[in-house]
């Protein structure tokens, strides 16, 4: 679905809701957040997310695994904890033989082993028949509402630190159309989206961090939009700082980017300047749909050098990508120099 268009859809529904049910929403649907935050009686809260996705490599264990990765960063994009989560399982009919049941089984066991990194308890789930192949979860995990990381927490001053590198759609297409290197770009597609974003979560809570996100189906440049629009902000980003998955600037420049990343582009391109000099093929990676992409974190300068050392030091990466700027008057709220 295009970006923006869910939202309107849903606009009449969220109005319907009585206020004093409202009220247990602490942050989520106002500002496109990650995940939504509830609260519960005694001051505690609940931080909840749903994702599904279709298979991106062949393999059944790492596409399951990918999908639920995928599924938990919304978590600890907030700075939650997973705690438990549900199976979203669509099987067609035709994969129902007895082989085709172990893909699910495997399936499953990388959904699973994703979970148990996390600390998390598989609770149950449901399995329907469709016509694709489809996983995901239904996660819940625990936050302290005084301390969440949120769109609308942007301020100027603050940097961006990146976790992961981009690229995934770009991969995902060219290992689809068995392209020359498909087979590396799987084994890239499997090691990058199947790792979690747990140590990133982690530093969001001990520092503290007014807000981050997780880099998925908008691309980078869109979901740094949905944050500066939300706080009034404006924010550039160095796409020479840009840390790319192997390849993903030479297919960039073949042409090789999927059609939702063309979309992600043309939505947001009124909210975007792109200064003169940058290179075409990293503009349009800038707004690379992701699968189970990074955390972008917002880190006031005096707490960036601790935040690389304890992203770093946990395996992630930790690349200073951009900055966060006072808004501009002509609304261009992405910079792309």
């Amino acid at each position: 679905m295009a970006p923006g268009s869910l939202e309107r859809l849903l606009q009449g529904i969220a109005a319907d809701t009585p206020p004093h049910l409202e009220a247990r929403v602490l942050a989520g649907r106002a500002r496109n957040e990650d995940a939504v935050v509830l609260d519960l009686p005694g001051g505690r809260a609940i931080v909840q997310s749903v994702d599904i996705l279709t298979p991106i490599v062949n393999d059944a264990f790492a596409f399951g695994r990918i999908a639920a990765a995928n599924a938990l960063s919304d978590i600890y994009a907030m700075g939650g904890e997973p705690w438990c989560a549900m199976n979203i399982a669509c099987f067609p009919q035709a994969l129902a033989e007895e082989d085709a049941q172990h893909i699910l089984a495997d399936i499953l066991r990388g959904g699973q082993s994703a979970l148990l990194e996390a600390g998390a308890v598989l609770a149950g789930g449901h399995t329907v028949q469709d016509d694709e192949l489809k996983y995901g979860l239904a996660v819940t995990g625990v936050i302290d509402p005084a301390h969440m990381a949120v769109n609308n927490g942007l301020k100027p001053g603050q940097h961006l630190l990146l976790t992961k590198p981009l690229g995934t759609g770009i991969l995902a297409t060219v290992a689809k159309a068995r392209w020359e290197g498909a087979e590396e770009s799987e084994q890239a597609l499997t090691t990058v989206c199947g790792r979690l974003n747990s140590v990133g979560g982690r530093v969001i809570h001990s520092l503290r961090l007014s807000a981050a996100t997780d880099i998925t189906g908008f691309g980078l440049g869109g979901h740094a939009l949905e944050m500066a629009l939300a706080s009034g902000v404006s924010i550039a980003l160095d796409t020479q700082a840009l840390p790319l998955l192997p390849r993903v600037l030479e297919y960039a420049r073949d042409g090789l980017i999927p059609a939702g990343s063309h979309l992600n582009r043309r939505h947001w391109q009124c909210f975007t300047l792109v200064e003169p000099g940058v290179d075409e093929a990293l503009e349009s990676i800038v707004f690379d749909a992701q699968t189970s992409g990074g955390l972008l974190l917002a880190v006031p300068p005096h707490q960036v050098a601790e935040a690389c050392a304890l992203l770093l030091a946990g395996g992630d990466l930790a690349c200073d990508v951009g900055q966060v700027l006072p808004a501009r008057d002509d609304g261009r709220a992405l910079i792309l120099r």
